[in-house]
């Protein structure tokens, strides 16, 4: 497929400079009232009672809990790169919110807190989807009623109005997805290379793909897809021997430093501003590792003063060393009938806990009185055997022969003992990783091992969750296979009044150490998340046939908001995709026989065929992706292929209606044109009309109940509004 764009037409009856009609066009006074009020209905539609509920709705309880903490500068963990939370801060800091609601689960009252900031912020960048959609149409098609259509399609989709006026990162997503399909678009119908319009265009792409990949990784899927555009124009420019090869190394040069080094730089200065404001400890410090607490404030690690070596006697915390791997636990809950010895519970917790808390103790004797000052320090070293007493029970970190409640293949850890009093089965052989035999253990710095004295494995982190049983905390099993890199620890704390305290501050990692492990810890975030017990999810396949919806505001007793797409708008673009690949097919047949057909026909064909072309490759980006996760999934994540297939619908139609127009007397092309122009958008209001209170707010009784005055819009069962 040919990447060349379309040539602009010289005649006067086009005289267009980008998207901008000039002046004395013809058509200039047409366009800019069509794309005026396109821009208006967008405005209406998402503003219209934006401030109801007014309560939080869906995920405003993760968001504006996460403005919140920017806002209180507090350390927390998120799955997601930092831009998309730091507007909604933005948003919210100056419009007077003082980031005081504790946003704790949906539905709890907004009451006299200036929420509404954040919401009309985030709903005004969803408003500007619209318009850049129109603008790319316009772009690749030139036809105003391409154009037209792609609007209204995104305007009256109801499921895109509901997902833009929250306080979400999704509105904040498309506005860059589609600011970045946009910018690419104008750069492609630039003509003359290397001019300030053609630079403008190039950065503000690679400006708007920082934006998409700094809101959500899932904005690697547009980075590709403007990667794919740029090869192939590299490609095409390599293939014009009319120019020297340093002519297409100018281009090449061109792009790496506008879409590669630009992107890259704006990422790493959202992150730096991110890691520069959330300067006080939080609730996520635990996901991050103990030299990187070490830099927040309000931590026990930060400008820390407590002894560098370990003693016997010492109340310690154990953290896990792989990536997010969280702390040494144990609680007063035993594992249930069945799951190994009916002993006590022992997992990793993410977070500050007393129960974090172990007394080390050497193998056959209990340490000194700490309040005996002449009793000498033992210090713990590499290859000594110890026992772990957990300080809130008295139980000692035990393993034996019996298989682990996930991981059936490593043996089962527990709390065994009464009083610090246990068996052999408590004993561990403690190494220091690198360390020399007899090497003092040292806080933080030493990475350790701990060694079944007997059933021959080591203390690990399996990486995965328990049940609900076990709080769905982290499984720590003893893994026969000591080579595991998950069974490395670090002690963070270690109180312990008779040995020279002193401060880890110098061990404080630089910015570029904490933004690696930033990501290491967001991407193991990502590939943990997986369905909570009775969470509603969904599968890729249910997206296109809008099989079911999300709840954001539910209850007998509220006004309710649900997340549906337009079913008219949605199914009819699963059948313009299928459209789409016949026409293709067809074309490709067509133009591999040789048959003969009039230069326009072919020309018309080819240019509808190419940007449709081109929208098909960005819902396919944005879609296929999904089938592949593992993570939990929900039916928001496909309003991004959603803009692509909406905007191919328009193309195709447009290119139908014209086609068929051809084939009638001149009489009765015009008024095939406007009446089916007007069955479509008016089956598009219509449908909007009906479904709107699902937008704008929902009462009485469900719509699946006989008797309701919505029941008329039940048309699929899993529909639960």
């Amino acid at each position: 497929m040919t990447v060349k764009a379309k040539e602009p037409k010289p005649s006067a009856e086009v005289g267009e400079v980008g998207v901008i009609p000039l002046p004395d066009s013809k058509s200039a006074g047409t366009w800019w009232l069509v794309f005026g009020a396109c821009v208006l209905m967008t405005m209406w539609t998402r503003l219209h009672k934006v401030s109801q509920p007014a309560w939080v709705c869906w995920d405003e309880t993760h968001f504006g809990k996460m403005a919140s903490w920017y806002i209180n500068r507090t350390f927390f963990f998120d799955v997601h790169p930092p831009l998309g939370k730091m507007l909604i801060a933005g948003m919210g800091y100056t419009t007077g919110y003082n980031g005081t609601h504790p946003f704790e689960k949906p539905g709890d009252p907004y009451d006299d807190h200036s929420y509404l900031g954040m919401r009309v912020g985030c709903t005004l960048l969803g408003c500007a989807i619209v318009p850049f959609s129109f603008l790319t149409v316009w772009q690749f098609t030139h036809s105003l009623t391409a154009a037209s259509l792609a609007a209204a399609f995104l305007i009256f989709d109801i499921g895109v109005l509901v997902l833009n006026r929250y306080i979400l990162l999704d509105p904040i997503l498309l506005f860059f997805i589609s600011g970045s399909v946009f910018a690419m678009a104008q750069f492609r119908g630039i003509q003359e290379p290397f001019t300030v319009a053609w630079w403008s265009w190039l950065t503000v792409t690679g400006a708007m793909l920082a934006g998409a990949i700094s809101v959500k990784f899932v904005g690697l899927f547009v980075v590709l897809y403007v990667g794919i555009f740029t090869i192939g124009q590299l490609w095409y420019i390599l293939g014009d021997v009319s120019k020297p090869f340093l002519y297409t190394l100018k281009h090449f040069i061109a792009r790496a430093i506008c879409l590669i080094m630009v992107p890259i730089a704006l990422y790493i200065t959202f992150f730096y501003i991110h890691l520069t404001i959330l300067s006080k400890s939080g609730s996520g410090d635990g996901f991050y590792s103990s030299l990187f607490q070490s830099t927040l404030e309000g931590n026990r690690l930060y400008n820390a003063s407590m002894p560098k070596e370990v003693a016997y006697g010492a109340l310690v915390t154990l953290k896990n060393h792989r990536t997010g791997g969280g702390y040494l636990h144990s609680h007063f809950h035993l594992y249930p009938e069945g799951v190994g010895s009916k002993q006590q519970q022992v997992t990793t917790y993410a977070h500050k806990d007393e129960n974090n808390f172990f007394v080390m103790k050497k193998w056959n004797e209990e340490p000194p009185n700490n309040t005996d000052i002449d009793a000498v320090v033992d210090l713990v070293k590499n290859g000594d055997l110890v026992r772990l007493e957990h300080l809130q029970s008295k139980r000692n970190i035990h393993s034996h022969n019996q298989p682990a409640p996930v991981s059936k293949r490593h043996f089962q850890v527990t709390g065994y003992g009464e009083n610090g009093t246990g068996d052999a089965n408590d004993v561990w052989r403690l190494e220091v990783i690198g360390g020399k035999e007899g090497e003092v253990v040292n806080t933080v710095t030493s990475k350790l091992k701990f060694h079944h004295y007997f059933v021959k494995c080591v203390l690990t982190c399996s990486t995965k969750n328990l049940p609900k049983w076990g709080f769905e905390q982290g499984e720590v099993s003893c893994n026969p296979t000591t080579r595991d890199p998950n069974a490395m620890w670090n002690v963070e704390d270690n109180l312990f009044s008779k040995l020279p305290n002193s401060s880890v501050h110098d061990l404080a990692p630089s910015f570029f150490s904490r933004f690696i492990e930033s990501h290491k810890v967001m991407l193991q975030g990502n590939s943990g998340l997986k369905p909570k017990e009775g969470e509603m999810t969904s599968k890729p396949w249910e997206w296109p046939i809008n099989l079911r919806g999300q709840w954001f505001s539910a209850g007998d007793d509220k006004t309710r908001i649900y997340l549906l797409g337009n079913p008219v708008i949605w199914w009819a673009n699963i059948v313009f995709l299928i459209i789409f690949l016949i026409i293709y097919s067809y074309s490709s047949l067509k133009s591999q026989r040789g048959v003969l057909e009039s230069p326009e026909i072919t020309a018309e064909r080819e240019n509808t065929m190419l940007a449709a072309s081109w929208l098909f490759l960005g819902w396919s980006l944005h879609y296929i992706p999904f089938w592949t996760m593992g993570r939990v999934l929900y039916v928001h994540h496909y309003y991004p292929a959603l803009l692509f297939s909406s905007m191919l619908s328009a193309v195709l139609l447009d290119y139908i209606i014209v086609v068929i127009s051809r084939m009638l007397p001149s009489s009765l092309s015009s008024t095939l044109t406007h009446t089916a122009m007007g069955l479509v958008l008016g089956g598009c209001w219509y449908t909007f009309y009906l479904f709107s209170p699902l937008v704008y707010g929902m009462g009485g009784e469900y719509a699946r109940e006989s008797n309701s005055s919505m029941h008329h819009l039940h048309w699929m069962e899993t529909w639960e509004f």
